[in-house]
């Protein structure tokens, strides 16, 4: 059996656990200066599946695919830290303001551009927007079929996966024909660590942008190693329509955020038997807290 070619989607994200009144800019998106940046949480997840069939399926090989500033290049360098191949930065100032329509679209040329590609995986949602869309609009306007809510991937062949689904409600196991994209849940296996040899390997890994900024002595460094050169792509690059992204090309549009702090008025101690918590329960149904 051959390698396959995998794309992972993945996406530098602000950390929501910190949201202040900055969050969000006038115009209704999020104002990214204002928090710190993270690796998508359950992009992590979808990347140690990747890395899973990868090192089941030798000669596979895993591409971080992110679209973002400039800084997005961090989540690359992390995905090669922890044992992706290469990776590839979609950046443009055309993307700004996108929502999960126009994300989707600017993915998807580009994989068109990469091409051949076997396995596109990415986690469910992001942190920042929880629309779990990208991913399910990616596979349909690439015309592939999708599988959702991926806990593990339990076996690969040639022509197809075996996967477990996390439900609200169970478990199932499925097939997909390859190519396929599938979506990966939070409550996956986490991801490995990094590697100490991947670090050193791709620990000096850059975007044309920043070698602008590099000294004659990194150039030469990059002369002689052309795998710390990671990829970027531009709108014309992947041939996309400026008409369809950022702001003009997204529908979505958030007029407001706001905090919500829930905090507990008054405290009850419940009887620790089994008819004090039939009773809790039940008062818990009259008032409809739940059921």
């Amino acid at each position: 059996m051959s390698g396959l070619k995998i794309i992972l989607l993945a996406k530098q994200v602000p950390d929501t656990r910190n949201v202040g009144k900055d969050a969000m800019k006038a115009d209704g998106t999020v104002n990214r200066a204002a928090l710190p940046a993270i690796f998508n949480p359950e992009d992590l997840n979808a990347l140690e599946q990747a890395l899973r069939i990868k090192d089941q399926v030798p000669g596979s090989t895993v591409t971080v695919l992110t679209m973002g500033p400039g800084r997005a290049a961090e989540v690359i360098r992390e995905g090669l830290y922890r044992g992706a191949d290469d990776g590839i930065l979609l950046t443009d100032r055309a993307f700004a303001g996108s929502d999960t329509l126009a994300t989707s679209y600017a993915i998807s040329k580009a994989i068109e551009k990469i091409g051949s590609v076997d396995v596109i995986i990415a986690g469910r949602q992001a942190i920042d927007g929880d629309t779990a869309q990208v991913g399910p609009q990616v596979a349909e306007k690439l015309h592939l079929p999708q599988i959702t809510y991926t806990e593990e991937i339990l076996e690969v062949t040639k022509t197809k996966l075996k996967i477990r689904r996390r439900l609200e409600r169970g478990i199932e196991i499925v097939e997909g024909k390859i190519p396929c994209v599938i979506t990966v849940n939070a409550s996956a296996p986490e991801c490995r660590p990094r590697h100490a040899k991947q670090t050193m390997k791709f620990k000096h890994a850059k975007t044309i942008t920043e070698l602008q900024s590099a000294n004659e002595d990194y150039l030469t460094l990059f002369e002689n190693k052309p795998y710390l050169k990671i990829q970027e792509l531009s709108v014309k690059d992947v041939e996309a329509d400026v008409q369809w992204l950022g702001l003009s090309g997204s529908p979505t549009k958030v007029k407001s955020i706001e905090n919500v702090i829930l905090e507990a008025k008054d405290a009850r101690q419940v009887e620790n038997t089994n008819n004090g918590i039939e009773e809790m329960i039940k008062e818990l149904m009259e008032n409809h807290t739940i059921g």
